[in-house]
């Protein structure tokens, strides 16, 4: 059994070691090794298209995982007091838009976009004829990304803030109300800082997830490039060790994000319960 599992990281993890050792090739091919060089992270690096695309992309994992955390975690905290067969009706729509494929989650979100912007751009220019022109009143853009990207990291940080909440001392906010504390103030003294590690583990993952999506961003960008699109749109053309200078970088910050957030999921559950 050993054997086979290691061939399995194999098969999963050598593609990746590829990506990273040919990122450093001093050629021009991206599959023929003529050397060691950093020519081509120094050639990325000053690639007005792909600073554009890198920025567009930190823009819209910014403001979708802020969004997510603030609005996931109300969520968390509501669904707790939430009982009977309607947590269980909550709970099965959370899980359901994590294991919907991410194709479907963008067809859906263009179809209804679309659909509502045809609706509220006729209304528009009927009240305010000014608004008349070439271009849509309302139309795909940074909007529509981050609000796709929100509403798909929104499950996922209820989910990581529930299952803090769960294992999170209720007697402390119990003595807080006992000693008359208000509402939000037994929420910043006491429910805060227990669900902190929580909070920021769902935040950097949300901001992983979308700062690697391709399959939603494409099609919600509308004329917005991000990231993984301008990658997509590459190598189409070839890939050349650019492309992989880019996807090693990417790789790096979302590892580190990733062990980040489960460095502080850990923190969270491994501190001590209070009597």
């Amino acid at each position: 059994m050993r054997g086979y599992a290691a061939l399995i990281y194999v098969f999963l993890y050598a593609p990746i070691l590829l990506i990273v050792v040919f990122s450093f090739n001093s050629g021009f091919s991206a599959s023929d090794f003529k050397g060691v060089s950093f020519k081509w992270y120094a050639k990325a690096a000053t690639n007005t298209f792909v600073i554009d695309a890198v920025v567009n992309s930190l823009i819209v994992a910014a403001s979708s995982a802020t969004l997510a955390t603030v609005f996931g975690t109300m969520a968390a905290l509501a669904l707790q007091r939430v009982k009977g067969w309607v947590r269980t009706v909550f709970d099965g729509l959370i899980y359901v838009a994590i294991m919907v494929p991410g194709i479907v989650i963008g067809i859906s979100t263009l179809i209804a976009l679309v659909s509502v912007f045809g609706l509220l751009n006729t209304a528009l220019v009927a009240l305010i004829p000014a608004l008349a022109g070439p271009e849509p009143p309302l139309a795909l853009g940074f909007a529509s990304l981050i609000a796709a990207h929100t509403l798909f990291n929104l499950a996922l940080v209820i989910v990581i803030v529930r299952a803090r909440i769960a294992g999170m001392d209720r007697s402390l906010i119990e003595a807080s109300a006992d000693l008359y504390a208000t509402p939000w103030r037994t929420f910043r003294q006491v429910t805060l800082p227990q669900i902190l590690p929580a909070v920021l583990a769902g935040f950097l993952l949300g901001f992983t997830f979308s700062l690697d999506d391709f399959v939603i961003a494409f099609f919600v960008a509308g004329s917005k490039t991000t990231l993984p699109i301008f990658v997509f749109s590459s190598i189409r053309r070839g890939v050349t060790p650019e492309i992989n200078a880019i996807g090693t970088v990417v790789l790096a910050v979302s590892l580190i994000l990733l062990f980040g957030s489960q460095l502080l999921l850990r923190r969270g559950h491994g501190r001590p319960r209070r009597a």
